[in-house]
């Protein structure tokens, strides 16, 4: 069974980190505190499914930093900055930077909870989209060089013909790559495979 999503809280400030601790943990929320970017980063291999709850403006290392090393790094985690009065300018910088929403302190308890459950249902839309991408990927390096050229050729629209014409080989052999194809990708039609080709690009 895999572990529960967890809600990583990342801020200086001890009674912020508490009390969203708190908050979230009432609501039956599996939480983590830190209390700077830097030990986030120290424990990223444990870091599993969930979302991040930032403060923006932190001594070391600011929330948008964080959110560019997390990146670099390729960790696709959801994150939420929160941000202190009048600090809206670095709040849309980090939605440039990918941060999924900004919460302004003094909060409401309300948003802050809608915030957090919509991170943690991207997080897991996004966790799945990357199982399934690993899956792809392991079916495509199953595939001859040949089926691939019949695979590209059926992504690209074209008919049985025009690819048989195009590979200088007859349309019966290309339905029997293209059989070949179903079979190896685990395809249940022909939009099913060009589907899972997209989800690669």
């Amino acid at each position: 069974m895999a572990a529960a999503p967890t809600v990583h809280i990342v801020d200086d400030d001890l009674a912020m980190r508490d009390s969203l601790a708190f908050l979230l943990g009432a609501e039956g929320l599996v939480t983590t505190v830190y209390e700077s970017a830097a030990a986030l980063l120290a424990n990223v291999q444990t870091l599993g499914s969930g979302c991040i709850v930032t403060d923006v403006r932190m001594p070391g290392m600011t929330g948008i930093e964080l959110m560019r090393r997390l990146k670099e790094m390729g960790i696709a985690i959801p994150v939420i900055v929160i941000t202190g009065h009048g600090d809206v300018p670095l709040a849309v910088e980090a939605m440039r930077g990918g941060a999924l929403d900004f919460i302004e302190k003094p909060f409401d308890d309300a948003l802050i909870l809608r915030a957090v459950r919509n991170a943690l249902v991207s997080g897991a839309a996004q966790q799945e989209r990357e199982e399934e991408r690993a899956a792809i990927a392991t079916r495509l390096a199953t595939l001859s060089n040949r089926e691939l050229q019949v695979l590209e050729g059926l992504v690209a629209g074209h008919a049985n013909k025009v690819i048989a014409y195009d590979l200088g080989i007859s349309p019966r052999t290309v339905e029997v790559y293209r059989a070949n194809l179903m079979t190896k990708m685990q395809a249940d039609s022909l939009s099913d495979l060009v589907r899972m080709k997209l989800l690669m690009e």
